[in-house]
């Protein structure tokens, strides 16, 4: 009898110490899209300036000199060393990007199916279950109407 009584009481330990895991697994599961996300922004911005880097020294005189950073170090060279590099440099990114994309979508479906093995909802929080009517006079405030700077 006290063995049976000691094995529920372990295996109501045991059921919250679970939810608990689970919750914890898809918390990190969570963070590692977060981490995905920005990592693909922070490498499309990176992308963002190689093309105006490009663009900006492609029309240029091919031996006019350029400086380009390497490794934390200025360094000074002509613009047909440098433009090569720097389109390698992007399609490279472009690559990583590509890369990161898919990982991004195979995460996502791994917390899809995480949620659905596991039935779990994301609760909103309590300020967002206001009525309509409340939430059209928030989004009303800070517009202005009428001309702005004050000419008058």
């Amino acid at each position: 009898m006290q063995s049976i009584m000691a094995s529920r009481a372990e295996d109501e330990q045991r059921e919250p110490i679970n939810e608990q895991a689970v919750a914890n697994k898809y918390a990190s599961m969570r963070t590692e899209l977060n981490q995905i996300y920005s990592k693909i922004t922070e490498l499309e911005m990176e992308v963002s300036e190689h093309s105006l880097v490009i663009n900006a020294i492609q029309p240029l005189d091919p031996t006019r000199r350029c400086f380009r950073m390497i490794g934390g170090v200025l360094v000074e060279r002509t613009i047909q060393e440098v433009l090569p590099a720097v389109q390698r440099n992007k399609e490279g990114l472009e690559e990583v990007i590509a890369r990161l994309n898919e990982a991004l979508e195979k995460k996502k479906k791994e917390i899809s199916d995480f949620e659905a093995k596991y039935k779990i909802r994301i609760r909103k929080p309590d300020g967002e279950t206001k009525d309509d009517g409340g939430r059209k006079e928030g989004s009303a405030q800070g517009v202005l109407v009428g001309p702005a700077g004050g000419s008058e």
